[in-house]
């Protein structure tokens, strides 16, 4: 099976949704944040505090350059991930790009935290911010847009699998 990119804003429920989905479907599972941690040893927020936003987009590209799986591999993105162009359209090469979408009422629900999670926003900038600049952009390389808003994660998984089954039918 063709990998299977997950998109979408931070508290979309990508790396939670995708090691899930991996293990339903007997694939892989990469999270490229966590290749941002690793690689640099330290956690997203304290590298975005450290380098600014400009330079954490580089180390994510970096990392989304690097992965090399070429099937049978869900691949968990940063929520930045859609700025990186070389990086996405490196993804895509072997993947369909699936949109979790959800509301940007939800996700101000959902985002306590937005100041120590680790997003690459300028400073000053609100949920509803983030939302608005990001959305054209997933949208862009969505192939598949999942609407994940109201739904438990088993549904989610359930109208992924629909999806990239109907994509491949």
């Amino acid at each position: 099976m063709e990998n299977i990119i997950l998109t979408g804003m931070p508290g979309c429920g990508k790396s939670t949704v995708g090691v899930i989905l991996a293990k339903t479907l007997g694939m892989d599972f990469i999270d490229t944040d966590l290749i941002i941690q690793i690689r640099e040893q330290d956690k997203l927020q304290n590298l975005v505090d450290k380098y600014g936003t400009d330079r954490f987009r580089v180390m994510e590209e970096q990392a989304l350059l690097s992965v090399t799986a070429r099937e049978n591999t869900v691949i968990a993105t940063g929520g930045s991930a859609v700025f990186c162009e070389d990086g996405m359209e490196h993804l895509k090469e072997n993947g369909i790009c699936v949109y979790l979408e959800v509301s940007c009422e939800k996700l101000v629900k959902r985002l306590k935290n937005i100041k120590t999670r680790g997003i690459a926003a300028k400073k000053g900038m609100s949920v509803s911010d983030i939302f608005e600049e990001r959305s054209p952009y997933y949208k862009k390389y969505a192939d598949i847009c999942i609407d994940c808003g109201d739904s438990s994660i088993e549904e989610n998984i359930a109208k992924i699998i629909a999806a990239v089954s109907g994509e491949k039918g």
